[in-house]
Order: structure tokens, then C-alpha cells, then sequence
């Protein structure tokens, strides 16, 4: 026996729209009228029983002891009128969409129940035959409903491969903190997904959850590398703070001003420790390199001629500094002001009517280049271009998603939510347009 079609399912009859029901229900009356009403479909026994007409023969449907069966028959006719307005409701409820196909075949069989074992007269058969006629539009809503589940799944499928596929990308690559991130965000992405087929499912899970444990293992260790290396250094540098602090005292200008030098060789070869220990190191042994270099200087400073020649060798540094202004590459800005503030803490003390002048213009240079310094590191910063890019997505996705509902709205004439959603999407665009800006501000 051929097994039927589920995925071609009949046509569906006409379904009559309100103005038709309504037109059919006056002309019911008037058949009614005319034809005697419930008298064409029951009958009354000499004993009261009530029978009812159908197409498989008289049942019985009640007794009516009082004697009149024009009443008894009235009264049996209004329990019909009653069943025939739920029917009528229900075939423009199932008609507008308002169930679920599931929904509709359930109470459609209900309802089929109910009128079949009515305790009425009228012509049921009409309102079974009127129930019956629903089987094909709900059978081809069904087939609607499943082909689109059929969809979504075919949808989600591939944006669980894309998951599963960018956290194998960053699984295997080094950037450890956009990283971390995306990987939180695809997590998420996941979780608001539906679920698929048990086996699909898992499946697409196993990878990305394989990938994601991979890139924390391989994180974990990298970081571990680094604080290793981190603390090597800082011992290295302790130990050359150490012998820093202990020739601060000399009073050997020449020989200790070469060990400084050869100090500050060992510091930079020793590599960084974590930030803030490293900047807490080099206060230290710079601090110890201040006291020899202050007390050297004022040896040398007992000559007010020696100190105008401090003076004239600053203000040359300071034009070499001014030079580098404005900032337009602060990476080689910051190495060649490094060089002259090597130079200009080495020319020594000025006259003290200078000191002021000099040094506010020399902080000036290097305070413009630092902020110019801090702020390519900003705009480079590879978490706040992706926060950035990451708005710009969201916004874009909610925008396309709500221009497809206003051409929806658009195309089902709904002028409310018509306004709502163009009010939406302005206020989305202008957002969308900040984040543009703001994301221009960045470059990764």
C-alpha cells in the first residue's frame, strides 16, 4: 500500500470570507422561515421524545414532557443555532491563521464530537460537512509550517558552522585578548540560537566547544610564558637597581658616569617585567641614578659660566624637541625625544633664573608627543576597534531586519505599525551613522 504524500498536500477548499458567512446566515434564516425551521430536521413522538434528521438516519436527542412540540422542537433548534455560531467562529478563526495547524485540527475535532453528539435539531450535517471542508487548508498549512522549520533548521545550521568554524580559526591564531572576546560573542550568538536535530546539534557543539577549551589551554600557557619572562626580568633588574643605588654615592665622575651607562645597556637588554612592577623598577633606578648624576652636577654647577653653557645646550635640545611638533608619526616622535631627554637630564644644571622657562617648555614637548603616543596606542588598540566594529554589525543586522518588517508592514497596509518602525529605523540609522564615526576613529 503507497504510503500518501505528505508534502503535497490536497488543495484546499474555498474558505467563505465574514460577508459570505454573513449572507449564508440570512439565507439560512429565510430557508428556515420558509421551510418550517427545526420541523425540517426533527420530529416529536407522541411520548415527547425528540428525534433528529441526519444523513445516517433519526437519533434521539432529548424528551419534552410539557406537550407542545412546535416548543420542544424551538427549543432543541436554539441549541443548534448555538452549535452553528461556534462553528461559523471557528472557520473564520482557522480561516485568519489565528491557530496553529495543530490547534485548528484539534478543535476542529472537537468541535466535529460536539456536533455529532448534539442534543439539537437543525441540519447538522451542513455544519460537519462546513468542519470537514477545513481538512485541506489545514493540511496545507501544516506542509507550510513544515517547510519552513525545514528552513529555519537549513538557517541555523549554517550559522552554527560559521561558528564552529571562526572559533577553529582563532583557536589556532595568537590574539589573545579580541580573542577571548569574539569567542564570548560567538558563545552568546550560540545560546540565542534554536537547537537542531540531536545529532547535527552536537556535533556543531563538539567543534566549537573543542575549539574554544584549545584556544583557553593555549592562552593559559602563553600568559604563563610571559609572567615567567615578566619575573626573569624583574629579578635581573632588581639585582642591576641594586648595583645602581650602591654607586650612587661616588664622588668618581667620570668612571661612574661610565657604569651608569653600562647599567642602563643591562636594563634595557633585560626586557620588560608587567607593567606596573616595571615602571615601579625604573622610578628605582632611575631615583638611584638621580643622586649620582644631582651630586655630579652640582660639582660642576660651582661655575656660573659652566651653568650657561647648561643653559645654551638645553635650549638647543629644546629646538631639537620643538621640531618634532606638531606629532605626525609618534612612534618615531617618542624614540628621538627619548634621545633628547637622555641628553638634556646629562647637560647638567642652569642658571636658576632658567630653570623654570626651560624646563616648563621642555615638559610641554614631552607631554604633547606622550599624549600623541598614548593616543596611536589608543587607535590601535585591537579591543576598541572591535568594540566599535562590533556596534556598527549589530546595528547594522537590526537595521536590515527592520526594513524587511516595514516592507512587510508595507505590503499588508498596516499605517501604524508603518510609523512605528520608519520611527525606528531613523532612530536606528542615526546610531548606526555615531558608530560609523567612531569607528573611523580607530584603526586596528
Amino acid at each position: 500500500m503507497t504510503e500518501p504524500d505528505e508534502t503535497r498536500p490536497a488543495a484546499p477548499a474555498p474558505i467563505p470570507t465574514p460577508a459570505a458567512l454573513a449572507a449564508r446566515e440570512h439565507a439560512t434564516a429565510e430557508a428556515r422561515h420558509r421551510s418550517g425551521g427545526p420541523q425540517q430536521f426533527g420530529r416529536v413522538d407522541d411520548d415527547g421524545t425528540v428525534h433528529v434528521r441526519t444523513r445516517d438516519g433519526e437519533r434521539q436527542v432529548g424528551q419534552w414532557p410539557q406537550g407542545d412540540p412546535d416548543a420542544a422542537l424551538a427549543f432543541y433548534g436554539k441549541r443548534f443555532d448555538g452549535l452553528e455560531v461556534e462553528v461559523d467562529l471557528l472557520v473564520r478563526r482557522v480561516d485568519a491563521g489565528a491557530l496553529s495547524p495543530e490547534d485548528a485540527s484539534s478543535a476542529v475535532s472537537k468541535l466535529k464530537q460536539t456536533v455529532t453528539e448534539a442534543q439539537a435539531v437543525g441540519d447538522l450535517d451542513s455544519l460537519i460537512d462546513r468542519l470537514d471542508a477545513l481538512a485541506p487548508l489545514i493540511a496545507e498549512r501544516r506542509a507550510t509550517r513544515r517547510a519552513e522549520r525545514a528552513a529555519r533548521a537549513v538557517d541555523v545550521t549554517r550559522q552554527k558552522e560559521q561558528i564552529a568554524a571562526e572559533a577553529e580559526q582563532l583557536a589556532a591564531g595568537n590574539d589573545w585578548r579580541g580573542g577571548a572576546i569574539r569567542l564570548r560573542d560567538l558563545l552568546q550568538t550560540w545560546k540565542a540560537l534554536p537547537r537542531l536535530d540531536k545529532s547535527t546539534d552536537d556535533a556543531l557543539w563538539h567543534r566549537f566547544s573543542t575549539s574554544r577549551t584549545t584556544y583557553s589551554r593555549r592562552r593559559k600557557q602563553h600568559f604563563a610564558e610571559l609572567g615567567a619572562k615578566h619575573d626573569d626580568a624583574r629579578r635581573a633588574k632588581e639585582q642591576l637597581i641594586s648595583e645602581a643605588e650602591a654607586l650612587s654615592a661616588s664622588t668618581d665622575w667620570g668612571a661612574t658616569s661610565g657604569a651608569y651607562r653600562e647599567l642602563m645597556t643591562r636594563w634595557k637588554a633585560a626586557g620588560p617585567a608587567s607593567k606596573d612592577v616595571d615602571e615601579a623598577l625604573w622610578r628605582r633606578f632611575r631615583g638611584a641614578q638621580n643622586v649620582f648624576f644631582e651630586a655630579r652636577d652640582a660639582e660642576g654647577s660651582k661655575s656660573a659660566s659652566e651653568l650657561a653653557a647648561n643653559a645654551e645646550v638645553k635650549r638647543g635640545l629644546l629646538e631639537e624637541g620643538e621640531k618634532l611638533l606638531p606629532v605626525t608619526d609618534a612612534k618615531s616622535a617618542r624614540n628621538a625625544f627619548r634621545v633628547i631627554a637622555e641628553r638634556w637630564d646629562a647637560a647638567g644644571k642652569v642658571p636658576r633664573a632658567e630653570v623654570r622657562d626651560l624646563e616648563n617648555r621642555f615638559k610641554a614637548v614631552e607631554t604633547t608627543i606622550r599624549d600623541a603616543d598614548d593616543d596611536r596606542w589608543r587607535r590601535s588598540n585591537p579591543e576598541v576597534h572591535a568594540r566599535a566594529s562590533e556596534t556598527v554589525r549589530k546595528l547594522e543586522s537590526a537595521l536590515e531586519s527592520l526594513r524587511a518588517d516595514l516592507a512587510g508592514a508595507q505590503t499588508t497596509g498596516n499605517p501604524r505599525q508603518v510609523a512605528e518602525l520608519q520611527a525606528a529605523i531613523e532612530a536606528r540609522q542615526l546610531w548606526l551613522d555615531q558608530a560609523r564615526r567612531s569607528q573611523s576613529e580607530f584603526r586596528p
